[in-house]
């Protein structure tokens, strides 16, 4: 047996920023060098970032990629580096023919691999292309890419053999990992899987499945961060070839988690490189301690600090602003700012109308002052009447209903809108996956915003992550940042007298599981009743959530953290009459 030392090196790189995701390797690097590893791996396209989109339309973009690949290669010394890039290769591709828009880009006979590479001594020792290119969910993959020829790239390293893939190629069973069975003691497989609600979960029980098809070891190293739409969770980790996972790196963080294999020495004509162990004084590494394990609630809360943190940090903004009414999703909205950015870095605005509680200023208040933040309030009554006195020429008095409550709601949106532009602040804005499924928000009103924190949260985990925050605080010895009474009074808009929302919807310990049937499951009307859904219940969600598809495609981007949430994962017609 060979003692093989091994960093899991989980980076947080940004999209197009190259100088930098090339500095987060090296810096990994360090770590791993100063701890003795024999081989560092890195993520899927840690030097670009992904997905990096039609930034690989741009031949610039893919060139500089390869002299950070280059320059990268050029630091190693002791310690190997097994990293995800993309390349440009010339000459045909006996699987594919070029997408077209890659090939314009880089020419007639130039195609675009997603690849790990294998760097050490100084230099490129070899390349392992990705042969499952995903073009399901939120990928997009056979845009850009062209899969790699059949084989897998395997090497020596101090007398174990060892196999790269790239993230699907494990996946399949009948895949390019199931060719190493009894090729290899272990596979190292570089990833960009985006988070959603037990993921890490399925993660594990697919690698324990490969393990035993193939007989190695894994070492499954994931990426960490926000991406627009997409959060990846890390959570890399090693399992050993009797299934067992002997180490975890956390979820949420980056982090190089430096481990020792004990894995079979295997001969064979597979490229050779020599050990870092043989040169470097090392002392054996204690057994590692997993991180703690996330509950479900947790790991939704930690997704969602952790997207809104890299969503404005990343690009360029420092501040927040959000629109407090004192209801259950401006509360956890804000509670997530604070948490990820800093309370200082947060700004609460109040904007009563006529028709605003008393309780529900005093809750606003309540929880600005719980969480530290600064409270502006501007009452919206002078723009209110102002607006209705503009329309009466064409409408007269302007009464109750739908007009009047759009109305109030659209000058809040300007209101936050003029703070951001003056202040140079991002609007938060406040609207949840049941409200954006069903319509139950006003277009330039409360939709207006830069960035939508809990677009794919349901209603109803809304109120379990307010309960979750308030446990999480108490179990740290803390206050509970979310005052009781928003938890426990009735959602409402309060734009018109005594308004409830189960005023206009289901309510939604009803509306969520239909919601999550007709959207997320894809099931059809007539299956859901099959299902055990009210036909009338049904009827109407189908109804609302076809119709609204014209708002959704104007809503601001938002955390993803289910299988399936609106926009990059769900894309149906605005226009469209099937009725199913």
């Amino acid at each position: 047996m060979a003692t093989l030392r091994l960093a899991l090196g989980q980076v947080n790189p940004t999209v197009g920023d190259l100088a930098g995701n090339l500095a987060l390797a090296k810096a990994a690097l360090a770590k791993a060098e100063a701890a003795g590893a024999d081989l560092l791996v890195l993520p899927e396209l840690a030097l670009t970032g992904y997905p990096p989109e039609d930034l690989l339309l741009k031949a610039g973009f893919v060139a500089g990629a390869e002299a950070a690949l280059a320059e990268l290669a050029a630091s190693t010394t002791s310690t190997a580096v097994a990293v995800g890039t993309v390349l440009a290769l010339e000459g045909p591709n006996a699987a594919l023919e070029a997408p077209s828009d890659a090939r314009h880009a880089m020419g007639a006979k130039a195609h675009l691999v997603n690849a790990v590479a294998l760097l050490a001594g100084g230099r490129e020792l070899g390349v392992t292309y990705k042969q499952l290119l995903p073009n399901y969910g939120v990928f997009d993959e056979r845009r850009w890419f062209t899969p790699g020829a059949p084989g897998a790239q395997v090497f020596e390293l101090g007398g174990v053999r060892i196999g790269m893939t790239v993230c699907e190629d494990l996946w399949s069973p009948s895949g390019p990992a199931a060719q190493l069975a009894g090729e290899v003691a272990l596979v190292v497989n570089v990833n960009a899987s985006p988070f959603s609600r037990g993921r890490q979960r399925d993660r594990e029980e697919m690698v324990a499945e490969r393990v035993a098809q193939m007989g190695a070891a894994v070492a499954y190293v994931n990426l960490v961060g926000g991406q627009d739409e997409l959060v990846f969770d890390g959570g890399s980790f090693a399992m050993d070839a009797n299934g067992s996972v002997v180490a975890r790196s956390p979820r949420f963080a980056e982090a190089v988690t430096v481990l020792d294999l004990e894995l079979p020495e295997v001969t064979g004509s597979s490229a050779s490189l020599a050990s870092a162990s043989g040169a470097v004084a090392r002392e054996a590494l204690s057994p590692l301690l997993e991180p703690e394990q996330l509950g479900d609630l947790a790991e939704v809360y930690a997704a969602l600090v952790l997207g809104t943190h890299d969503y404005l940090t990343k690009g360029g903004f420092t501040d927040a602003v959000i629109g407090l009414s004192g209801g259950i999703d401006s509360t956890i909205v804000a509670a997530v700012a604070v948490d990820a950015l800093g309370p200082s870095h947060v700004h609460g605005v109040a904007l009563p109308s006529r028709y605003s509680s008393e309780g529900s200023i005093t809750d606003a208040e309540e929880l600005a002052k719980r969480l530290g933040i600064a409270l502006h309030h501007v009452p919206i009554e002078p723009g209110h009447v102002a607006l209705a006195g503009m329309l009466a020429g064409v409408l007269g008095d302007l009464p109750e209903g739908l007009t009047d409550e759009n109305l109030q709601s659209r000058v809040r949106g300007v209101v936050l809108m003029g703070l951001s532009n003056a202040k140079g602040w991002i609007v938060l804005t406040t609207g949840n996956k049941s409200e954006l499924a069903t319509g139950y928000s006003t277009l330039y009103g409360d939709s207006v915003g830069g960035f939508a924190v809990i677009k794919d949260c349901p209603k109803t985990l809304v109120y379990e992550l307010c309960r979750w925050r308030n446990e999480d605080a108490l179990a740290r010895g803390e206050q509970p940042p979310i005052p009781e009474s928003v938890i426990a009074k009735p959602p409402s808009a309060e734009l018109r007298p005594d308004q409830l929302d189960v005023d206009s919807l289901p309510a939604y310990e009803v509306l969520d599981p239909a919601i999550e049937a007709y959207v997320e499951d894809d099931l059809t009307a007539e299956e859901m009743v099959a299902a055990g859904f009210d036909p009338e219940v049904v009827d109407r969600v189908a109804r609302l959530v076809d119709g609204a598809e014209y708002k959704r495609r104007q809503m601001a981007p938002g955390v993803r953290i289910t299988a399936k949430g609106f926009g990059r994962d769900r894309r149906m017609p605005i226009t469209n009459r099937y009725r199913g």
